[in-house]
């Protein structure tokens, strides 16, 4: 599709529409936010917020500058303009690992991350290499074990007999080491089986209701995501097109028609 072929989607929402959809405790803000990889600008002034313990789900075409979104907040590109704030603190540059340390956002890649020759529990305690000391990420494993324990049951064995459900909960559970506040899952039901998309599903949901985790992904099923999610962002070419709740967009005939196979 070519971009001509989204416009019916409308005008772009203003910050204070993005407002209303974020709740009163505002956690993390894009304000103008222009990045992308080495002279490739691919997102193009944007903007972003989102309530503490809320989740946000980006959907979108391929190349819309989706996962780029997680990247940028997470350090992962060349930001030429623009700001990130967590809490109303200033968090645009600083590192990858100062994001996960300091700042408490951790980032659920993608891709398969498990080193496969490596038990369940190394991995998990990988999840904690900027710790002060391994001994206090061995006593978070533990935690995070103990929450999972169909995880624990298979802690001394290889990393890669696990199924491909059992390997996203190992990456999440990892990301959990850290205790952190924002959590970044680029496609958490790529690859899996329908039972295991929903088990998925439900532990982020658990994350976000009962531990009040913030909560922003990008999603290939969008219907799943939005199902999911608070609130939705549209991406179109690098730029917001359009928000609303989760409900909201699923309702939404063009969203229906374009990205939900309606």
């Amino acid at each position: 599709m070519s971009a001509d072929q989204y416009s019916v989607l409308g005008k772009a929402p203003d910050p204070e529409e993005l407002k209303k959809l974020s709740s009163d405790d505002v956690h993390l803000t894009i304000k103008g936010l222009s990045a992308g990889y080495g002279k490739m600008v691919i997102l193009h002034d944007f903007e972003l917020i989102v309530g503490k313990a809320q989740s946000l789900c980006l959907i979108g075409p391929n190349g819309a500058g989706k996962s780029t979104i997680l990247h940028s907040i997470y350090g992962f590109t060349n930001i030429t303009s623009g700001a990130i704030k967590m809490h109303g603190n200033d968090i645009t540059s600083l590192s990858p690992n100062e994001k996960l340390k300091n700042a408490g956002i951790a980032y659920i890649l993608q891709d398969a991350s498990i080193f496969p020759n490596m038990t369940v529990e190394e991995n998990m305690i990988m999840g904690g290499f900027l710790m002060d000391k391994s001994s206090h990420a061995r006593d978070q494993a533990e935690k995070v074990f103990k929450k999972y324990p169909s995880l624990n049951k298979r802690r001394n064995q290889k990393a890669g007999v696990l199924s491909g459900g059992e390997r996203r909960l190992l990456e999440i559970s990892r990301a959990l080491i850290m205790n952190p506040e924002i959590l970044l899952v680029d496609e958490p039901s790529i690859g899996l089986e329908p039972r295991f998309i929903t088990m998925v599903f439900e532990i982020l949901e658990d994350l976000q209701q009962n531990e009040g985790k913030t909560i922003i992904l990008v999603e290939q099923n969008a219907k799943k995501g939005l199902e999911f999610a608070d609130i939705g962002y549209v991406l179109v070419s690098g730029q917001l097109a359009i928000a609303g709740s989760g409900d909201e967009l699923l309702k939404n005939p063009e969203v229906g028609r374009l990205f939900l196979g309606g």
